[in-house]
């Protein structure tokens, strides 16, 4: 086997896959006769000595990295592994592609997945401290049903209220690596706050807080919340996480 032909598999497997891979699934791909063999091509003839896999694939997964550059996608590389997705820049045009608008989500479920995120773990309560007000069960199912929070474990106070943090698929979604990538919270406040105050003038009354949140898995209307909601895309967006 040559090296170039571990960079074709593996672009492969990324194009079949139809979710992010690990750098060990990648490995997998191959036997030990398979891997020598490219390291041996590698080397061009000189003593390749012992294999190192991930050191291939990794070079392989740099290959496809670069002859992306210019093109409609890219490779990325999320919490749960390696994906080819649509560069975000070029979302609006290929949505169109799809009749489904994006699900919409209120500012209390934003404010609420900012809080979990930022201070996790973190119970229900400690949301609702922070807020100032009632969280909706609707807004927790809807994190939960999304897959972006779970339960890590119950507080230990009167009650035992069960803590929740991020998972993978938020990560994911959001296209980070890690939490460490999350820029600071007086940033994402700020890079909300357009979008919330344009929201806010286009869906007075509360018509758009309906139409958005009558389809799952977005939330359904919660009287008791800011009916005020903003766009975010979902996750068959080609464009996104």
């Amino acid at each position: 086997m040559r090296r170039a032909d571990v960079k074709r598999i593996v672009e492969a497997a990324l194009l079949a896959a139809g979710e992010p891979v690990r750098l060990d699934r990648l490995v997998g791909l191959f036997t030990e006769a398979e891997l020598l063999a490219a390291q041996e091509d590698a080397a061009d003839g000189q003593a390749a000595g012992a294999v190192n896999p991930r050191a291939l694939v990794r070079e392989a997964l740099a290959a496809i990295e670069q002859e992306a550059e210019g093109r409609g996608y890219e490779l990325a590389q999320v919490a749960s592994g390696y994906r080819f997705q649509v560069r975000q820049e070029l979302g609006p045009w290929v949505s169109r592609l799809f009749e489904e608008r994006p699900p919409r989500y209120s500012r209390a479920l934003l404010e609420t997945l900012a809080l979990i995120v930022y201070r996790q773990p973190i119970t229900r309560g400690e949301v609702e401290d922070v807020r100032g007000v009632a969280v909706s069960a609707s807004i927790m199912r809807t994190l939960l049903e999304r897959g972006w929070i779970r339960s890590v474990g119950q507080r230990e106070t009167p009650g035992r209220p069960t803590m929740y943090g991020t998972t993978r698929a938020f990560l994911d979604y959001f296209n980070l690596r890690s939490l460490s990538e999350l820029p600071p919270l007086d940033e994402i406040k700020s890079l909300m706050a357009p979008a919330l105050e344009e929201t806010d003038s286009s869906d007075a009354g509360g018509a758009g807080d309906a139409a958005g949140e009558g389809r799952a898995p977005a939330p359904p209307n919660d009287a008791a919340e800011p009916s005020n909601v903003v766009r975010l895309p979902s996750s068959e967006d080609p464009g996104g996480p």
